[in-house]
């Protein structure tokens, strides 16, 4: 069974979202399709079919979420040190075309968040960051073409 990994923040919100999908959510699905029965005939009952489809919605992401929460491998970036990029570290980038400097964490696949800079471990700019130093030169392929970027610095916070 391979690890996911993320970290403490995406972990809880991983966990607040199963315990609001168990808490609240499917009961009152359930409610909605309880009284939709209530309705008469089934097969032409619009609000029983829309009742239906959100309860398979709504229990295939339980089921999503406690797969990724069994296997969960929460990393703190706050514990780890070194100049070489990982899981978790925080990187300044400067784009070698414009100068321009961009700053992203490396977290997990379902923490990530570009508008807050959360780059998804899976993303090929992270994955070509990953295991790169301080003053490495980085080619990444983008749809608008190959960019480079060189690393100005690695933090762990």
């Amino acid at each position: 069974m391979e690890k996911v990994p993320m970290t403490a923040a995406g972990f809880n919100r991983l966990q607040e979202e199963l315990k609001h999908l168990k808490v609240s959510e499917r009961p009152a699905v359930i409610k909605a399709i309880a009284e939709a029965r209530e309705h008469g005939d089934l097969s032409e009952n619009a609000e029983y079919h829309a009742a239906r489809e959100r309860q398979s919605f709504i229990e295939g992401r339980v089921l999503e979420l406690e797969d990724k929460i069994s296997r969960a491998e929460v990393i703190n970036p706050a514990k780890l040190t070194g100049d070489t990029v990982k899981f978790g570290a925080t990187v300044t980038l400067a784009d070698q075309d414009t100068d321009e400097e961009t700053t992203y964490q490396i977290v997990g696949q379902d923490e990530s968040d570009i508008k807050l800079r959360l780059l998804s471990i899976q993303a090929p700019l992270a994955r070509a960051l990953i295991n790169k130093s301080v003053g490495d030169n980085v080619e990444v392929s983008t749809p608008g073409g190959s960019k480079l970027y060189e690393i100005v610095s690695v933090e762990f916070r």
